[in-house]
């Protein structure tokens, strides 16, 4: 009896919380440096806090790294190799409710070059 009000009560507030959360803008970012990626995120948040929105963020998320063994010399010398390395840092944000003046300051965001920005409503 005790646990089905409990439940009941738990339902209701999900319902409460989808309710406020109408619209959110994800914003995924991309890049090979991470001092660069941080910049351009540290830029973003700034921009979404500036006009009035709700930022939650920026979630770091795994570093994928790409590792590839090439033979120093052409031929024979087998045991003679380079090992290379190339990560890709990635950086997620939420703005919750964003008005249509954050949406254009973001669209209007000069980053450097070689930072990579997904967008989804």
């Amino acid at each position: 009896m005790m646990a089905t009000r409990v439940r009941e009560k738990a339902k209701e507030k999900e319902k409460e919380v989808e309710k406020e959360v109408r619209q959110r803008l994800r914003i995924k970012v991309r890049a090979y440096d991470a001092k660069i990626i941080d910049a351009s995120v540290k830029q973003i948040v700034e921009t979404a806090r500036r006009q009035g929105a709700e930022v939650m963020g920026p979630v770091p998320l795994p570093t994928e790294i790409h590792k590839y063994t090439v033979n120093r010399s052409t031929f024979v010398h087998k045991n003679a190799r380079e090992q290379y390395e190339m990560r890709v840092h990635k950086r997620l944000i939420d703005i919750i409710n964003p008005s249509p003046k954050t949406i254009d300051a973001l669209m209007n965001l000069n980053l450097p070059a070689g930072v990579d920005i997904e967008v989804k409503m």
